[in-house]
């Protein structure tokens, strides 16, 4: 019994040792909490994205929602432009479709898919390195026509609805490319 005794009280302060070396290393971390970027990237550029879709001024609503998502972090100073900057996200909108997914009694459509699909890359400006890019980021929002009666809408609703799919569709855009690129995923 007493021999037993010794060779726990030996292993006893050796094993509370390994424990907490292993669990001081373990590299677990809060989502949305580090960084890979370097510490030496203080302001970001971002310029204008491309359009390259067949929709007006898209490009203009998604370029200011990216850099109110950025302002919104606090870490970075957000500039319109490349100049100046220690990092540039670029971009472009590649595709946005609208399609009817969902129709009336009378065959008149009533929910559409909304898909778009950008291009972007967050690259270091004293290096030229890409830290992080994404060729094909693709986002689907499904919206709901609000009509009176089962009438069709006239162009200017359509056209206000449609734009506010666009604007829940451009929030969710910003969130996940700045997380991204903050993030590295």
């Amino acid at each position: 019994m007493l021999f037993r005794r010794f060779r726990f009280r030996g292993f006893t302060p050796l094993i509370a040792l390994v424990l907490a070396l292993a669990s001081s290393g373990c590299g677990y971390a809060l989502a949305g909490r580090g960084t890979f970027i370097p510490d030496y990237i203080r302001s970001v550029g971002i310029p204008q994205l491309q359009n390259n879709s067949t929709f007006f001024q898209v490009e203009q609503v998604l370029t200011e929602k990216i850099r109110t998502e950025f302002i919104g972090r606090g870490r970075y100073s957000v500039l319109p432009d490349a100049t100046g900057a220690d990092a540039v996200v670029t971009g472009a909108i590649t595709g946005i479709t609208v399609q009817p997914v969902g129709f009336t009694e009378q065959q008149l459509a009533s929910r559409y898919l909304f898909t778009l699909t950008i291009r972007v890359q967050f690259t270091d400006a004293a290096t030229n390195e890409v830290l992080w890019s994404n060729d094909g980021l693709t986002f689907r929002e499904e919206y709901e026509l609000t009509t009176r009666s089962n009438i069709a809408l006239e162009g200017a609703t359509f056209l206000t609805q449609e734009r506010s799919a666009f604007d829940r569709i451009a929030d969710d855009v910003a969130r996940t490319v700045v997380t991204a690129i903050l993030e590295a995923f």
